[in-house]
């Protein structure tokens, strides 16, 4: 049944990955028209882990970094970014510190701060205990 399940992984990769494509030309669009915040809602809809498939999470976190490295007012991001995008933009947060790119890392732990002063640290628990849907 293994087998099966890895079958249907991969078709819906493929789906999956030109759904992704067609969001990062969207996001491109909105950064060339400097609106850096709706890239990165844009890039963190749907985002949640929709897949295993390593392929997807590694376009989706391309996506995503995209945006994040295009914020220049985090406290601005935040106050217009809605709470249930916290957990998610939480995870993408730690998937950039484990790339160990300074400018990455350094724009994650900016981010970092101010998204758990806004979110608490409940966020961060709830990042670390969510190891089924990792991004």
């Amino acid at each position: 049944m293994a087998g099966h399940e890895d079958f249907i992984e991969a078709e819906n990769a493929e789906a999956i990955i030109t759904r992704i494509e067609h969001k990062s030309r969207k996001i491109e669009s909105l950064l060339k028209q400097y609106k850096p915040v709706e890239a990165l809602k844009t890039a963190l809809e749907g985002s949640s882990a929709i897949t295993k498939d390593d392929r997807c999470k590694s376009a989706n976190w391309i996506a995503v970094h995209r945006a994040i490295m295009a914020i220049k007012d985090v406290d601005g991001m935040l106050a217009s970014l809605d709470s249930e995008y916290y957990d998610i933009l939480m995870k993408y947060l730690y998937r950039g510190l484990s790339t160990g790119d300074r400018p990455t890392c350094e724009q994650c732990l900016r981010i970092h701060e101010k998204l758990t002063q806004r979110a608490g640290l409940g966020c961060i628990l709830r990042c670390l205990a969510d190891t089924a849907n990792t991004v």
